[in-house]
């Protein structure tokens, strides 16, 4: 299963890959950021969750009930402007393509990776809680779907 998780992700990255072009595109109605924005923001995000589930260890995970994590990973979605990113995963103002596909790069490594890791590996998402690695994997589809959904939006309009 987890191949096939690491599969969609890989495909997933194909397109960010292929989005990076347009990154100075934006449309205030659809989004108040730029495909940058949007694009370095979610390899942030990737490199940092693959980073800490790296670092735990699967020994100290503990199962949690979220119900808020329930729903939204059963439809494997994330509404829009219900949530702020973080600060460490917050973009700069100023996004270059070299950067772009330096993280871009980095992402493909740690997603290759995951499979080598430790079923209990884990992270604490500030929303759903405590992610193992399924979850984790679940979380990253979800989150990455959401910004190429934007993404996708800003250069329909």
């Amino acid at each position: 299963m987890h191949n096939k998780k690491i599969a969609i992700l890989n495909n997933l990255l194909s397109q960010i890959e292929e989005s990076i072009p347009f990154k100075d595109k934006n449309n205030p109605i659809i989004s108040i950021v730029s495909i940058g924005w949007q694009l370095d923001h979610t390899l942030k995000v990737i490199n940092r969750v693959c980073a800490s589930l790296k670092l735990s260890n699967p020994k100290d995970y503990k199962k949690d009930f979220n119900i808020i994590r329930s729903i939204l990973f059963t439809f494997c979605y994330i509404p829009r402007g219900k949530a702020k990113a973080p600060k460490i995963v917050k973009p700069s103002s100023l996004i270059s393509t070299v950067d772009l596909h330096s993280q871009l790069g980095e992402a493909k490594k740690h997603i290759n990776s995951m499979c080598l890791l430790d079923k209990n590996t884990h992270f604490k998402h500030f929303i759903f809680g405590i992610l193992n690695k399924t979850k984790t994997l679940r979380f990253l589809e979800m989150h990455i779907k959401h910004h190429l959904k934007i993404v996708n939006d800003i250069l329909r309009k």
